[in-house]
């Protein structure tokens, strides 16, 4: 409580003692005290109350948020320990989260503000015959053929761990998911007793470190993954690869930053480093990793299961597809993760030049799916900067089934993008592990705000539906979206983008030189291309 966070309330306490003394042994005035008692009034009830993270971490000192957000909201600068840079666009999107979950109109007077002469604006094509959709819960089948398959919803929480989140976040997330009937993907820090309480849908990640089904020396543990894999509350199993902020990687948890929580979460030792690897131990060629996916299949009791992974080397990824020609064992969903998205820490290289944006990575992974005349069985779920219900629309457009969202769901708990989160100072106790910062974050409220961001989100997804004609959002294809490519000339994204026809790899027929010159270099026993003459 004598945190630097605390100092304004500190101060108005002592100023208040002094006028006090003042008034009783110096004859000041006796409203003098008055403005500081009700300063100190105001910082307790900052303190108690359960609606305003930054208030409950920063009693009186957040109140320059809200001011600033009342003189006007497209000048919010968070006076939180540091201002926070960031642009035009993440303000919006944040906005947007936040009057959703909260539950607030979130219409606009006098128009769009954004420049619709620049070139990169796009919209969506409105019909003149709208549909009427009974409803919002736009959902779709994942694992149809499996022992047990999953009605999963169109819009989803994307993987965010335990310890780079903190347990209240877990426990807000999860319980959001419960009370609007989606999925909340572990991220690769295993399934926490936070999740279970709550008793939300799981993805349970697999990641490189296994954590959660490891053994001592890092491998994986078919006995501890299936007694977990097997509960009910876990309804897919993916396997993480590679992630959009960092692919190719790996990463490390400090020892000084490992809780006993954590430790028993994801089955690693207090006081030492936590390592997660750049690759898997598992598997080391595309063969080897379906046959790891079909195991846990069957250890999961024929539960979905898939991989998620942002694309770099297209050979590879054209190297998995043949393994599934040449193997017969298919994956029932592929993940795409696009470099744009976000993590609470990676080197800055990584973060803005390596691995492919969304929209390429998508693209590649629909095309060469349908090329290869395996895309009607495969369901492709996508993240990245996914927020708004445009942001669906346009990523469903152009190839995927699903999408998933880390910032966004972030911004509905409370996230203020402050950037603290790799230094355990997050100010409105979302990432962090500091017991008395995220008890700000106040789990009731926060899961509502969840709830609520996932229900107006899909709600303003099924009005761009209805206007574009369509009855579902699975009836949206590149053609749907239009793009300026200049001040004077506009195009169809399906215009820009180029798509394979069904089975034409596996005709031979490659289309654009993408796939003319690095199919043929795929193999399905390396991930390493094979010389073509």
């Amino acid at each position: 409580m004598f945190s630097r966070r605390f100092l304004a309330l500190w101060l108005v306490v002592a100023l208040l003692l002094a006028t006090l003394a003042g008034v009783l042994f110096d004859g000041w005035h006796p409203l003098w005290p008055l403005p500081f008692a009700a300063l100190v009034a105001l910082g307790v009830w900052d303190i108690v109350q359960q609606r305003h993270a930054v208030l409950r971490n920063y009693p009186l000192w957040g109140h320059f948020r809200f001011l600033f957000e009342f003189i006007r909201p497209e000048i919010r600068q968070y006076f939180v320990e540091d201002d926070t840079s960031e642009t035009p666009f993440s303000r919006a999107q944040r906005s947007i989260v936040y009057q959703r979950a909260k539950g607030d109109v979130d219409s606009r007077p006098f128009g769009t503000e954004i420049d619709v002469k620049a070139t990169g604006y796009e919209w969506i094509a409105h019909s003149l015959a709208p549909t009427v959709l009974k409803d919002h819960d736009f959902r779709i089948t994942i694992g149809a053929d499996r022992a047990q398959p999953y009605s999963a919803s169109i819009f989803n929480i994307s993987a965010m761990s335990f310890g780079a989140l903190s347990a209240n976040a877990i426990r807000a997330l999860n319980r959001g998911a419960k009370l609007g009937n989606f999925i909340h993907d572990t991220g690769e820090g295993s399934i926490s007793p936070h999740h279970r309480e709550q008793g939300g849908d799981l993805i349970w990640e697999v990641a490189s470190g296994y954590f959660g089904c490891r053994n001592d020396d890092g491998t994986f543990n078919a006995e501890k993954f299936a007694a977990q894999a097997t509960t009910p509350q876990v309804k897919m199993i993916e396997v993480k690869l590679s992630q959009g902020a960092k692919p190719g990687h790996g990463g490390v948890l400090p020892a000084a930053k490992i809780t006993p929580e954590i430790s028993a979460t994801r089955g690693v030792p207090m006081g030492q480093d936590c390592i997660s690897p750049s690759r898997h131990s598992e598997f080391s060629t595309p063969l080897g990793l379906l046959q790891f996916v079909e195991r846990l299949r069957t250890l999961s009791g024929g539960k979905p299961t898939g991989f998620k992974l942002c694309i770099g080397h297209p050979w590879e990824f054209f190297s998995i597809v043949k393994a599934m020609l040449e193997s017969g064992i298919l994956p029932d969903f592929i993940v795409v993760d696009g470099s744009e998205g976000g993590t609470g820490a990676a080197p800055l290289e990584f973060t803005d030049h390596v691995g492919a944006p969304l929209q390429e990575g998508l693209l590649l992974v629909h095309n060469t799916l349908v090329g290869a005349g395996l895309r009607e069985k495969i369901r492709i779920g996508a993240s990245g900067k996914i927020v708004t219900a445009f942001d669906i629309a346009r990523t469903l457009a152009i190839g995927a089934d699903w999408c998933n969202s880390a910032r966004g769901f972030m911004f509905a708990i409370g996230c203020i993008q402050s950037q603290k989160c790799h230094t355990d100072r997050c100010p409105t106790g979302v990432a962090t592990q500091d017991t008395l910062r995220q008890r700000a974050l106040v789990v009731p409220d926060k899961a509502q705000r969840v709830h609520q961001f996932h229900a107006h989100t899909l709600h303003a997804l099924q009005e761009l539906i209805q206007a574009a004609g369509l009855s579902h959002p699975s009836d949206l294809r590149a053609h749907h979206i239009v793009e300026r490519v200049s001040t004077n000339e506009i195009r169809l994204m399906s215009e820009s983008l180029k798509y394979l026809a069904p089975g034409d790899l596996l005709r031979g027929q490659f289309r654009y030189q993408l796939y003319e010159k690095y199919w043929p270099m795929a193999r399905a026993d390396s991930f390493s291309p094979a010389a073509v003459t």
